[in-house]
């Protein structure tokens, strides 16, 4: 540990040089500028870089890092698992949520052992604990499974260039960490919920709201029955929601609307649900007379959920962890990441990696100093003793 506090202010001088560097997921010069940053700093600790040039978003990184010799050099070292030749995959995301010129009210600072910026928490804190990690384990000489580092560039909206490169890694690896934030007290996240997004489009007819009234048929009405069928689809007990986000109809006061559309947010623990619910979205019936339902959308993301595999992987590596001196925690959010597209291939996988914060996308995102030191030396070890 003590080494890697040496090595604090490299880091936060490392964080700085990230978050100054802004990058939101749409502007793809501007994720590249990032790339830039991470090709040069893995260059840096020896790794052997690859690019995937970015056509919908920006580029994608990979950086693989070699254990100085065959872990079969090493004994007693004897893993007879099918995983035992496999290496370690390690998930950031360079694009943040933030639009350029955030900086200049929201500046990169450090205040009473939290450092703010846009993403710092979300998660250029995460690309900073990942290469302090890796430097101090290669350094450490007791690296035994080849590193690998996806850095993508569209997380925050959808993954949709980088999920197949993720899946694709994913299934060469033994374990999968994900340096997404941790929870505010530091726990690891052992489960996320999937996500799913959709639109419902409400067809009516429109008509003089004065003279003709009869003639219309209010989309907007019809939505508003619809609408609350939606959110009765909720279910708590099953870890279920959905959420109307977004609404939007009509075109001036004086006409009956002839169309209304609303965005759905949909939120899944156990598989299935996403099944079953959009079984429910595709087969709603209007009330009115002379209107029509149309529902168009997908689950983005399966669910992560606490399962069989998951409390193995975390118990293993609550074991690896409090050997050196350690304790996690497991936890688990709403929220999705990559590592809901690992965990249904069947590959160990844990997220929430990063350092611990709060405040994520918003004015007030923070993290905690103190933990990017604690998370390298929780990422350094369990890429040596895995």
């Amino acid at each position: 540990m003590a080494e890697l506090e040496a090595r604090l202010p490299e880091m936060l001088g490392l964080l700085q040089r990230l978050v100054e560097t802004e990058s939101p997921s749409a502007d793809q010069a501007a994720v590249n500028r990032v790339a830039e940053l991470v090709k040069q700093e893995c260059s840096g600790l020896g790794g052997t870089i690859d690019v995937h040039t970015g056509t919908q978003a920006g580029d994608l990184i990979v950086a693989k890092f070699a254990p100085a010799d065959h872990p079969s050099l090493h004994p007693p070292y004897k893993d007879t698992s099918p995983l035992a030749d496999l290496g370690i995959l390690l998930l950031a995301h360079m694009d943040t949520v933030f639009p350029l010129g955030t900086l200049a009210t929201m500046p990169f600072h450090e205040k009473e052992g939290k450092v703010y910026g846009p993403g710092t928490m979300d998660m250029k804190g995460g690309i900073v604990v990942a290469l302090a990690a890796i430097s101090a384990a290669l350094e450490s000489g007791k690296l035994r499974r080849q590193v690998t580092v996806l850095f993508t560039s569209d997380e925050e909206t959808g993954s949709l260039s980088s999920r197949p490169l993720i899946e694709q890694l994913a299934r060469e690896s033994a374990l999968v960490l994900v340096l997404e934030p941790g929870m505010p007290d530091g726990s690891v996240k052992t489960w996320r919920k999937g996500v799913g997004d959709f639109n419902v489009t409400v067809h009516g007819l429109a008509a003089h709201a004065g003279g003709d009234h009869e003639k219309g048929r209010n989309a907007i009405e019809e939505m508003a029955h619809q609408v609350l069928a939606i959110q009765k689809m909720t279910d708590y007990s099953k870890g279920t929601t959905l959420n109307v986000g977004v609404i939007r109809g009509g075109t001036v006061i004086n006409a009956v609307p002839a169309e209304a559309v609303i965005q759905v947010d949909l939120r899944v623990m156990q598989p299935g649900e996403a099944e079953r619910i959009l079984a429910e979205l595709h087969a709603l019936k209007p009330v009115l007379k002379g209107t029509s339902i149309e529902v168009s959308g997908e689950l983005n993301r399966p669910p992560m959920p606490f399962d069989d595999r998951m409390k193995a992987t975390f118990e293993k590596a609550s074991a690896i962890a409090e050997k050196a001196g350690l304790k996690i925690k497991a936890s688990g959010t709403g929220g999705a990441s990559d590592a809901n597209f690992v965990a249904p291939l069947g590959i160990p996988v844990l997220d929430g990696l990063g350092p611990a914060g709060d405040g994520a996308h918003s004015e007030r995102e923070f993290i905690y100093k103190d933990s990017l030191v604690e998370r390298a030396r929780l990422v350094e070890t369990l890429l040596c003793e895995w």
